[in-house]
C-alpha cells in the first residue's frame, strides 16, 4: 500500500516529524519498506506561463521563450518538445536550488541568454517523468510558488501489510492505527448524503446469494466528462502510486485510496434494462478495460445488464474488473456509479486464475468492510456534482441482511490481559488505545465489553484484543523475562539413522544439498508419468506452482539443469523432503498422504578434475556405490532388482528393495525424458522412501571367530540374462550359515565362452565359529552351490 505522507496527516493530525511516523508504523505492524521524499528543496521554483516560444537561432531542438512570472517576463531558452505558447509549467528561478544538487545560474545558451529553466516533473523530484515539461492547469495562478500550489513537500510512503490488515489498505484505515500509536485522533469524515435531485434510478436484482449480500449504486445525468482533475487529488493518486486517466476513473480511485471500497464508474447509455449481479454462465466470455477478452465459469460472478426481463451480457467482473464496452469515456453524459460487498471467499483466485492482478481483487479477497459501499458512492457522487457537475438522483441499494453478519462482541479481562503481556497497562491507557482505533468499549467490573467496527474483520476472540493492546502499547514497553522450568533431554533413538548423519554422509562423497518447493508445475510431473494420485491446489501461488508434488527427482533434475546450463558441467545434488500423494478412498481422515524420501542426481565426471588418471562418466555403478554406503549407516544390504518405470533407461535402472520390501528406484534417467527436459547430458539418480531406509536394529555386540577362513573362487558359465542379484541370493542360500562373504571379482565374455553367455567369477569366504573348516567341510559347500545354479540357472563351471 503507497500513500500521501500529508494525505495521511489530513486525516489524523500529528506533529510527528516524517522519521518519527515512519518508525511508528514500523513499530506497530504496518512495515514500512520506503519513503519517498517529494519536493523538499522547490525554494525559487513558481507557476509560470509561456508568452511565446520561438525557434533557437543555432540550435534545432531549442526554443527561446519569453515567460511571465507573475513579476516579469524573463527570457528562457528551453529544449522541451511540449514547450510552446499558452502553457503552464514550473519555472526555476535563478538561485533555485533542485532536488539532486542543480543549483540555477544565469547562462548564455549558443549565444542566447537564458535566466531560469523550466522544468519537468523529474527535475523537481516530484515524478519519474521526464518526457517533457510539467503541464498544469490553465486555472493555476502565475507567480504562485509551485511548493504551495502542489501542496509540498510530501513523501511517498510504501508500507508492507499482512493479510490480516485489509482495513489498512486505506489511507483512513492506517489513519486509525496511527492515532492510536500517537496518542491522536481521527478527524471527523464528511459523509452527508448527496440530495437528489432527480428520479433517475436503476434497478438492481442480486442473484448471487451470500457471495454479494449488498449492492449499492447510483445515477448521476448531465457529467462533464472532459473537465480536468483537480491538482489536490491528480498529486494525492500520483503520490499513491496511480498515475491519473480522467476525472470519473480517478475519482473511483480516489475513493479507494481513501476508504478502501473499490468502485466503478458505468456509462449508463451503454446499459441496458436493470443491473443483475449473478454467477457466470460455462464459457460466457467478457471483454474487460485492458483490452483482454476471457472466458468465464460458474465460479465468477459478473455484472450484467438485462434485456426482456432476462439477465444479458456481462458488464463487470465482479470484484475484480469492469467492462470495456460500458466504461466511461470522454463522451459519457450519464454515469451509473457502484459500489458493493463481495465476499472474499467469491473473489479469492479468481483474479489469477485469470493471470490478472487489480487493486480491486487484492482487496476484496482480503476482505472489505460490508458498511462501506453506500458511504462511498454518498462521497464519490458529491466529488463528481462539485467538479463535474451533473443531476444525481436516489440512493439505489439492494441488499441481503442475513448475509450481513453484525459484529460480535468480545470480552477483554483485567487479568488475562495482564497474565497474557506479563504487564499491567491501565486502564485508562487500555480503554484510549480501543476507541483510537475505533472499537466501541464499555467497562465492566474485571474487564471492558468491546465491539470492533465493522472494518475490523481480524478481531474475532479475546486474544486479539489483547494482541492490538500490546501492538500500540509497544512491545518494547513487554519486560523481557526468561521461562521458568526444565527442559526434558530426550535422548536420540539408536533404532533409525537421524537425517543429520545422512546429510554429512552424502556432502562426504561429494553432494551439495538441494531444497525445492514442494509444488511443482502439472505439465512437469506430465513429462516424468508421475501424475497418479498428484494433488492439486486449491490456491497455487502461480500456475507454475500448481500441484504437490509426487516425486523428488522431477525438482531434482530441474535444480541440475539449471546448473547444467550455466556451464556446471559436474553436478551432484541429493535433497531429502516430502512427496505428496491424494488420499486413498475410505482410509484415514481423507488428507493427502504424506511420505519423506531421499533423492540424489549427478552427471558429468565420476571424480572432481585431477592429474592422477584419466577421466569418465558417471556411471550407475558409482551412484550404487553411494547408495550402498549411505544404507551401511544403518545396517542395511540392499537388494536390485531389474526395472524399467516410464521415466528410466531400458536396461540400466532397477528398483531398490531391503529385506523384500521395496524402498524406491535407481538408474539412469530415459533419454526420450532426458530430451524433454533440454538435458544436454547423461543423468544417473535414485529416489527412495525414508523410514525403511534409516531404520536399523539395535547394535549388539557379538564374539569374532578365532577360527581362520577359507576362500573358493568359482567361475560359471551363465546365459546372459541371468542377474547377479538372483545368482547371489542362490549362493547365499545353498551355502548355508558357513558362508561369511559373497564377493563378484570377474565378468567376461568373449573367446571361450558362447554368444549370449557369460561368465561370473565369485569369491565365497567360509568360516566357523567353533572349529576349523575341512577340506570335506569346504568341498560339501563348493558342491551344493554349483549344483543350485546348474539346477536353478543353468550354470556350468567354466572350464
Amino acid at each position: 500500500m503507497k500513500f500521501s505522507e500529508n494525505w495521511l496527516r489530513h486525516h489524523v493530525p500529528t506533529r510527528a516529524s516524517r522519521d518519527e511516523l515512519a518508525a511508528t508504523l514500523t513499530a506497530i505492524g504496518l512495515e514500512v519498506e520506503d519513503v519517498t521524499p517529494l519536493g523538499d528543496s522547490l525554494d525559487g521554483v513558481v507557476v509560470a506561463q509561456i508568452v511565446s516560444a520561438e525557434k533557437h537561432p543555432e540550435a534545432d531542438r531549442l526554443q527561446v521563450c519569453q515567460v511571465d512570472t507573475g513579476n516579469g517576463i524573463v527570457q528562457i531558452v528551453c529544449g522541451a518538445p511540449n514547450a510552446r505558447a499558452g502553457l503552464k509549467a514550473p519555472l526555476a528561478t535563478v538561485g533555485a536550488n533542485l532536488p539532486g544538487g542543480i543549483a540555477i545560474k544565469a547562462a548564455k545558451l549558443r549565444g542566447v541568454e537564458s535566466a531560469g529553466m523550466l522544468c519537468s516533473a523529474k527535475e523537481l523530484g516530484v515524478d519519474p517523468d521526464a518526457s517533457g515539461l510539467l503541464e498544469l492547469p490553465a486555472d493555476a495562478a502565475v507567480g504562485t510558488p509551485l511548493a504551495q500550489y502542489l501542496g509540498l513537500p510530501d513523501a511517498s510512503i510504501e508500507i508492507k501489510l499482512t493479510p490480516n490488515r485489509a482495513d489498512c489498505f486505506s489511507v483512513r484505515g492506517i489513519a486509525y492505527d496511527v492515532a492510536a500509536a500517537l496518542g491522536s485522533e481521527v478527524g471527523s469524515f464528511d459523509a452527508t448524503p448527496v440530495t437528489a435531485q432527480s428520479d433517475a434510478v436503476l434497478a438492481v436484482e442480486l442473484d448471487a446469494g451470500p457471495r454479494v449480500p449488498r449492492f449499492v449504486g447510483r445515477v448521476i445525468d448531465g457529467v462533464d466528462a472532459n473537465v480536468s482533475t483537480p491538482v489536490w487529488m491528480a498529486e494525492r493518486l500520483r503520490r499513491s502510486g496511480v498515475r491519473p486517466i480522467s476525472f470519473l476513473v480517478d475519482v473511483t480511485q480516489y475513493v479507494m485510496l481513501e476508504l478502501g471500497q473499490p468502485m466503478h464508474a458505468f456509462d449508463k447509455d451503454a446499459l441496458e434494462g436493470a443491473v443483475v449481479v449473478r454467477p457466470a454462465r460455462e464459457g460466457e466470455e467478457i471483454k474487460l478495460l485492458d483490452g483482454r477478452t476471457v472466458a468465464l465459469d460458474p465460479e465468477f460472478l459478473v455484472v450484467s445488464d438485462s434485456r426482456g426481463g432476462k439477465a444479458a451480457r456481462a458488464v463487470a467482473l465482479g470484484g475484480i474488473m469492469g467492462g470495456f464496452d460500458t466504461r466511461v469515456t470522454d463522451v459519457t453524459r450519464n454515469v451509473f456509479l457502484e459500489a458493493a460487498h463481495w465476499v472474499p471467499s467469491a473473489i479469492i483466485g479468481r483474479s489469477r486464475k485469470l493471470g490478472l492482478h487489480t487493486d480491486a481483487g487484492h482487496r476484496f479477497e482480503r476482505g472489505v468492510d460490508p458498511e462501506l459501499p453506500r458511504i462511498a458512492v454518498e462521497y464519490a457522487s458529491r466529488l463528481i456534482v462539485d467538479i463535474a457537475g451533473g443531476v444525481p438522483g436516489p440512493m439505489i441499494e439492494a441488499v441481503h441482511t442475513e448475509h450481513l453478519q453484525p459484529a460480535q462482541p468480545i470480552v477483554l479481562r483485567r487479568a488475562r490481559l495482564a497474565r497474557v503481556l506479563g504487564l499491567q497497562v491501565a486502564d485508562t491507557e487500555v480503554e484510549r488505545i480501543l476507541r483510537a482505533l475505533g472499537l466501541s468499549v464499555e467497562t465492566l467490573a474485571d474487564g471492558w465489553r468491546v465491539v470492533p467496527p465493522s472494518r475490523r474483520f481480524d478481531l474475532a476472540i479475546e486474544e486479539d484484543l489483547i494482541e492490538e493492546i500490546a501492538r500500540i502499547h509497544g512491545y518494547n514497553a513487554i519486560p523481557t523475562t526468561l521461562p521458568a522450568g526444565a527442559a526434558r533431554l530426550v535422548s536420540p533413538s539408536e533404532t533409525r539413522i537421524d537425517e543429520a548423519t545422512a546429510r554429512r554422509h552424502l556432502a562426504s562423497r561429494d553432494y551439495l544439498e538441494a531444497i525445492n518447493y514442494a509444488f511443482v508445475e502439472a505439465d512437469l510431473l506430465a513429462k516424468w508419468g508421475l501424475t497418479v494420485d498428484a494433488v492439486p491446489l486449491a490456491n497455487p501461488l502461480s500456475a507454475e506452482l500448481g500441484v504437490m508434488r509426487t516425486g523428488l527427482l522431477p525438482g531434482l533434475v530441474a535444480a541440475l539443469a539449471r546448473n547444467a546450463v550455466r556451464q556446471q558441467s559436474r553436478v551432484r545434488l541429493f535433497e531429502l523432503g516430502n512427496v505428496f500423494a491424494s488420499a486413498t478412498p475410505g482410509v484415514g481422515d481423507g488428507a493427502p498422504r504424506e511420505t519423506q524420501r531421499i533423492a540424489a542426481v549427478a552427471c558429468g565426471d565420476a571424480q572432481a578434475e585431477q592429474w592422477a588418471g584419466a577421466s569418465r562418466a558417471v556411471g550407475f555403478h558409482d551412484l550404487k556405490g553411494d547408495l550402498e554406503s549411505l544404507a551401511a549407516l544403518a545396517g542395511a544390504t540392499l537388494e536390485f532388482r531389474t526395472s524399467q518405470p516410464a521415466w528410466a533407461h531400458p536396461g540400466r535402472s532397477a528398483d531398490v528393495y531391503r529385506d523384500g520390501v521395496k524402498l524406491g528406484w535407481i538408474g539412469q534417467l530415459h533419454p526420450r525424458l532426458q530430451r524433454a527436459l533440454e538435458l544436454d547430458v547423461d543423468v544417473i539418480a535414485f529416489e527412495l522412501d525414508l523410514e525403511p531406509l534409516f531404520s536399523r536394529a539395535v547394535p549388539k555386540a557379538g564374539a569374532l571367530s578365532k577360527f581362520p577362513s577359507v576362500r573358493r573362487d568359482l567361475a560359471f558359465v551363465v546365459p546372459e540374462d541371468v542377474e547377479w542379484g538372483a545368482l547371489a541370493q542362490s549362493v547365499k542360500h545353498a551355502a548355508g550359515p558357513s558362508l561369511r562373504d559373497l564377493v563378484l571379482f570377474d565378468r567376461y565374455q568373449g573367446k571361450g565362452v558362447e554368444p549370449g553367455f557369460k561368465s561370473l567369477a565369485m569369491g565365497l569366504i567360509l568360516q566357523d565359529e567353533s572349529r576349523t573348516l575341512t577340506d570335506r567341510d569346504v568341498d560339501s559347500t563348493v558342491a551344493s552351490v554349483t549344483t543350485a545354479l546348474q539346477q536353478e540357472y543353468g550354470a556350468a563351471i567354466r572350464g
